[in-house]
Parts: structure tokens; C-alpha cells; sequence
């Protein structure tokens, strides 16, 4: 624990290393990085390698009780995986209850040795992570919450790095500022770790250029201003001015929701600062940039229609194109009925639940891995997750009388190599909002997405199947859809989740068991020898 003071407060909080943001790890394709976890806090904890595929080896996964027990107080843990196949911006963060308000950082990938980027070489490269800060100590704020059944308390500031910046009290000094020279191109590599809040970034004056998506190239687009989930990572280039026309412009983020209950409202300011001679310009008389509305999904669906992957000789786009499996998951927000001897601030006096196909899950006592791994499933869980909406109706539409969900530890059996398709529906139950949804162990092809209701008859002949773009996150439309593809080619049992801590702590999750392929270097690895009990 380490005290930390912002917003004219100081709270002790967890940090890695003694670093509020952690640790940046540094590898390149192909290195086996070997992280040594000690657990000095009074709680449990563990470590999600972010957007990583840990090929046969669920072991360095992290996500606490599917793959791994916790490292509990006083214990330690050995995450050694390698990078394979894979480059670009990825982050690491805790994967149990909140904890990763404080505890994240960046993993970045760079090529191998002699690769060059498919684009322009930057001449300086800058990682970016965008957080959210509460006054309030956060493990209270959602036990709380699930305690009484309403929505958790909002956070106070969002953050650049750690630091809120001039629009909030006490600031000022706690401003992120990017130094740059005239006339050169940087590559931000930004990272949405923020608990709750899709966010939209933009810097005055100036425009910016996607070229990677949690890491994976894409053929470049220009924006103003783009918006970014939380999982999700995006790496652009950022040309300065040769002649600039101030010595520093602001940089900004806000929050991006359709949520019908309260949210953080508030904007973060930085400063890209050009002339590193002179004292840091004071962001607060700089002008913001201008971002869309909070509420401006045609904004969200603007942008999000750009993204293609480079699907080229060096960089092919293997999408599946013939479907073994098809699955359609509703995704959203339920309620649970209140228990007899308490009151509930819930809607209409229930108490808030999340779920996939009205399945909230439950989170097993011991590892669902382990499980697996020993074919011991009773007790633990049951392969029978449900593959179709159990009660179809209009998911964007009026929403069923009865929105009370179902519970249970339940997982979705794959044979090794099968190809899936899944549609992911946005619901309108407790009002219409976007999901990002985060496949462990995986990356998936966005073939297609839209408004209202799928339409298994018409839609699919809009798909993308030449260049659609490879991500580990996606954000499921508000009132809207989304397809994707993937191959289940790597054995263990794989969590996917909205990256909404708050939907996450409801139940918004379910795990996909992928079984062993037939060859040697197609089964799971044996689990570590020091593999945490529960």
C-alpha cells in the first residue's frame, strides 16, 4: 500500500513497486517475460496479461478463479508466458473485485529485431493511459453496492497517467504534460484502463492517425477526435505542427455513455507542450478540444466504421470463413429480486444484476482451470451455458415484464479448432448502453455490427470478410449489435466480460472450455508448481 494524494486528498492505495500508474514492461515478439508476483497487501490478488494470447498456457491468464486461485497475502506467484505472433500495445492489470482502479500499467510489444513498422517509423513513442481517480476508498464503494443493490458511486476525476490535470480542484501541479519538438511524428500508444467510462480523446488543433487496435495493424484512418474503451488500446501518429501556432494546446478526455443512471461528468485536461525551453504552459486558459456530446453514439458508430485490418501479404486477415458454431449471446443489465429482510435501492426496490443470454455468472470458489485441467467439473461448474437467448423478445425494444436473471457457474464446451461465430445483442432492459466485451485467450474478427435487433436472415450478407478488423475488445452498440468470428485453437478456459467493472461485478461474464486438440503441441500445458491455492 502506498499513500497517494490527488484532488486535495491523499488515500493509501495499492500500487505495484511502489508506482502509481505501474510498472511499464517492455518485451519484443517472442520473448518469455517471467513476472514474479509478491502479495505484501491484506487481500487477494492476481495479474491479467491484456489482449496476450498465453497460447496452451491459462496458467498466466490471471483473471482470479477461472484460471488461477488469487495470490493470497504473504504469498507469491510466477506468471512466465511468452509473446508469440503478437506486437504492439497491450497493458497488465489486477483482475479481481476493483482492484485495477490502481493497479495497471503498459506492456509494450515491439517487432522483432530488423521488423519495421508497416508505416512511417515515429521519432519518439509515448504510452498514454487514461484512468479514473475516486476520493472515495473503491473496494467500499462497490461492496457497498452490492450490498444494497444500486448503482456504485461514480469516480471524481479521469485521469492522464495518473494525473487529473487543471479542471479539477488541487490540480493544477497534477497535470500530464507531452513534451514535443515542431515538425515531427509521435506515436501515442493509449490505453483506456479506466473502470466504468468509455472515454473520447482529442488534442486542440491538431489530428491524429489510427494505425493499430489492440495491438493489431490497421489500415490508417485521420481523425479529430476517437473514442476508446476501456481494455482497448490504439496507437496513432501525432504530427506536430512545424510552425505551431501556440507553444502548447490542450489534450482531453470525457466520457462517452448512454447510462440512465448518474455518471462521471467531467473532462481531463493535458498539455502538449512545444517549447521545452520555457516553464510548462498552465493548461487552464488553454482551450479544450472539441469533443462530441457524452450521449453521441452516431459519433461512436462514425468512428468505429473506420477500422479495417491491413489483411496483407505480411499481415493476412484469417478470418474464418466457413462457421461450425453459431452462437447469439444477449448482452445487459437485469435486476435481482430483493432478499425478504432488507430494503433494495435497486429499480422499483430490486437490486442490479448483469448477463449474458440472462445467465449472471457466479464466481466459483475454486479455479475453473484446475477444474478443467483434472476433469473434475462437479461442484465447480456446468458446461451448459446457454448458446441462444433462452427468452427471446425485442431486445431494443420494450423491454419483459419479468427482468429478474438467472444464476450459475456456467461455461460454453468447444472442440479444439472449431470456427465460432457470436453475435453479441445489446438489450434495452434498465436502458439501452453500450458493452465493451473482452475475450481472454483470444483475438476475434469484427465481421459486422448495427442498430436494433439482428437480423439472422439479412445482416449476414453485409459481413466483412475480406479485411474486418482483429481486436480483443469490442464494444457491443448501444441498442445495437455486434459479429464476430474466431478459431477456438487454444486449449484452457477462457473468461470473456464487459470491461465495466460495474457490470462485471453484476454477472456480465460467462467462460468458454476449449478442450485439447489431438496433437502434442495442441494440449494445455501442466500447471506451475507453485499454481495459488484457494
Amino acid at each position: 500500500m502506498t499513500s497517494v494524494t490527488r484532488l486535495c486528498g491523499t488515500k493509501s492505495i495499492p500500487t505495484v513497486n511502489g508506482q502509481f500508474p505501474g510498472p511499464r514492461l517492455d518485451a519484443r515478439e517472442g520473448d518469455r517475460l517471467v513476472v514474479t508476483v509478491h502479495n505484501h497487501m491484506s487481500r487477494n490478488v492476481s495479474f491479467h496479461w491484456h489482449g496476450l494470447r498465453q497460447l496452451r498456457n491459462g496458467w498466466a491468464d490471471g483473471p482470479a478463479y477461472i484460471t488461477q486461485c488469487p495470490v493470497q497475502p504473504g504469498q507469491s506467484y510466477v506468471y512466465d508466458f511468452t509473446v508469440a505472433g503478437q506486437r504492439g500495445t497491450l497493458w497488465w492489470h489486477a483482475h479481481l473485485s476493483w482492484l485495477r482502479v490502481h493497479l495497471y500499467g503498459p506492456l509494450l510489444i515491439l517487432p522483432g529485431l530488423g521488423v519495421p513498422y508497416p508505416f512511417a517509423a515515429p521519432y519518439k513513442e509515448v504510452p498514454i493511459m487514461f484512468g479514473e481517480w475516486f476520493k472515495a476508498d473503491t473496494e467500499s464503494v462497490i461492496s457497498q453496492a452490492l450490498q444494497t443493490g444500486a448503482g456504485p458511486n461514480v469516480s471524481d476525476a479521469y485521469t492522464f497517467n495518473g494525473l487529473p490535470g487543471p479542471t479539477y480542484n488541487c490540480s493544477s501541479k497534477d497535470t500530464y504534460t507531452l513534451k514535443v519538438q515542431p515538425g515531427r511524428m509521435y506515436m501515442l500508444r493509449l490505453i483506456n484502463s479506466a473502470l466504468n467510462d468509455e472515454l473520447f480523446f482529442g488534442i486542440a488543433n491538431h489530428t491524429l492517425t489510427v494505425v493499430e487496435a489492440d495491438a493489431n495493424y490497421v489500415k490508417p484512418f485521420t481523425v479529430s477526435t476517437l473514442v476508446i474503451s476501456p481494455g482497448q488500446t490504439m496507437n496513432v501518429l501525432l504530427t506536430t505542427s512545424a510552425n505551431p501556432s501556440s507553444q502548447a494546446f490542450a489534450m482531453a478526455i470525457a466520457p462517452y455513455t448512454n447510462t440512465q443512471g448518474t455518471f462521471d461528468n467531467t473532462t481531463a485536461a493535458a498539455v502538449l507542450q512545444y517549447d521545452a525551453t520555457t516553464a510548462p504552459s498552465s493548461a487552464q486558459n488553454l482551450p479544450l478540444p472539441a469533443l462530441p456530446r457524452y450521449n453521441d453514439t452516431n459519433a461512436v458508430a462514425r468512428f468505429t466504421s473506420n477500422f479495417r485490418s491491413l489483411a496483407s501479404a505480411q499481415y493476412p486477415a484469417r478470418v474464418p470463413r466457413a462457421v461450425d458454431r453459431h452462437v447469439l449471446f444477449t448482452v445487459g443489465l437485469g435486476t435481482d429480486p430483493c432478499p425478504s429482510n432488507q430494503t433494495c435501492q435497486g429499480p422499483n426496490g430490486t437490486k442490479f444484476a448483469a448477463s449474458i443470454n440472462n445467465n449472471s455468472f457466479v464466481r466459483p470458489r475454486s479455479a475453473l482451470l484446475e477444474a478443467h485441467y483434472q476433469r473434475r467439473y462437479a461442484g465447480v461448474l456446468m458446461a451448459n451455458f446457454p448458446t441462444t437467448p433462452p427468452h427471446p423478445f425485442n431486445y431494443t425494444g420494450t423491454p419483459p415484464n419479468n427482468t429478474f436473471v438467472a444464476h450459475g457457474t456456467r461455461v460454453v464446451p468447444l472442440k479444439f479448432n472449431t470456427s465460432v461465430e457470436l453475435v453479441m445483442q445489446g438489450t434495452a432492459i434498465q436502458g439501452a448502453e453500450s458493452h465493451p466485451l473482452h475475450m481472454h485467450g483470444f483475438n476475434f474478427f469484427v465481421v459486422g455490427q448495427g442498430f436494433g435487433n439482428y437480423d439472422p436472415i439479412n445482416d449476414p450478407a453485409k459481413y466483412n470478410l475480406v479485411d474486418p478488423v482483429e481486436r480483443n475488445t469490442v464494444s457491443v452498440p448501444t441498442a445495437g449489435w455486434v459479429a464476430v468470428r474466431f478459431l477456438a485453437d487454444n486449449p484452457g478456459v477462457w473468461l470473456m466480460h464487459c470491461h465495466f467493472d460495474v457490470h462485471l461485478s453484476w454477472g456480465l461474464s460467462m467462460a468458454w472450455m476449449v478442450d485439447d486438440g489431438p496433437l502434442p503441441n495442441q494440449k494445455m500445458l501442466p500447471p506451475p508448481s507453485d499454481l495459488p491455492k484457494c
